[in-house]
């Protein structure tokens, strides 16, 4: 049985399902599994657990053949990081409890940077996973092609903005089939210890791009703009956020290179989902909502 945490977002759903191809039975973890009923219907346990409750974790995790992993995103977190602090302890807590066989748990490039920044709520994870004598994969991808979802409506008025920047820098970026697929495959591997698997997608994509290739499937011109970088704290905040300096900092993590996977480029294993099929996707459904 494979514990599939996250299974109602994209990546989750695409782990579930790649394990199902393959004929492999599958464990739903979800916070409420009245949402869980297409997964039942394929033939899924649904379990009900919130990433914050260690009894209802152990659950769900117990006499698991592998368990994934992922954390619900946190886009504005205390200072401190406190909250990142709170989920490590209490998932190392329910794994120690139970030992599953194997773990990939979902982090990001650039885990493994000193530089403080959003991304840094990975890092406490990984540390704190990393106390475990358990086989753990950490699936490090990089920056999520399906962010462009947010585009789709500004490239139909011919205007996309950027906060990745110079908009001709290719960016390593990766599109959420590929992440599902990956975890599935290592999910269904043998290993001992803990491993860092990198991804990326065919190619790495610049800004400049992703404006282009809107382009072409809208059949008009799209150019996009950089966010100028003095704007982003009066931008962010008016937004809502109540502490945007972590999520400036990854963007100047990413636009200044210090956000790169351990291994670079080189180094990285390589999905084949390409930026065309994503955005033509996300204008498709865009386009039915």
């Amino acid at each position: 049985m494979f514990a599939i945490t996250g299974i109602t977002g994209n990546v989750g759903g695409e782990v579930a399902s790649n394990l199902l191809a393959a004929g492999r039975p599958v464990r739903a973890v979800m916070r409420d599994v009245r949402k869980g009923e297409v997964w039942a219907k394929r033939g899924c346990d649904l379990v009900g657990a919130d990433i914050n409750e260690v009894a209802a974790l152990m659950t769900a995790f117990k006499e698991s053949e592998g368990v994934f992993l992922m954390v619900p995103p946190n886009f504005d977190p205390s200072p401190d990081f406190r909250e990142a602090r709170s989920i490590a302890a209490k998932l190392s807590s329910a794994l120690d409890a139970t030992r599953p066989d194997k773990v990939v748990y979902l982090s990001t490039i650039g885990a493994q940077a000193t530089h403080s920044n959003l991304l840094s709520q990975h890092t406490m994870i990984e540390q704190a996973l990393r106390k475990l004598s358990l086989p753990i994969t950490f699936l490090r991808p990089g920056w999520f092609m399906e962010n462009s979802a947010w585009d789709v409506a500004p490239a139909k008025n011919g205007v996309v903005q950027s906060f990745l920047q110079p908009l001709d820098k290719p960016v390593p970026m990766v599109a959420t089939a590929d992440i599902g697929r990956t975890a599935a495959e290592l999910l269904q591997e043998t290993w001992s210890g803990h491993r860092v698997v990198e991804l990326e997608g065919p190619r790495r994509v610049t800004p400049n791009e992703i404006a282009s290739t809107f382009a072409h499937f809208l059949g008009h011109p799209v150019r996009v703009e950089a966010v100028p970088r003095e704007t982003w704290e009066s931008l962010f905040k008016s937004q809502g956020m109540r502490n945007p300096t972590p999520r400036i900092q990854m963007l100047d993590g990413f636009n200044e290179g210090w956000i790169e996977f351990e291994s670079g480029e080189a180094g990285s294993r390589k999905g084949n989902t390409t930026l065309q099929t994503v955005l033509r996707t996300l204008i498709e459904r865009e386009a039915k909502s």
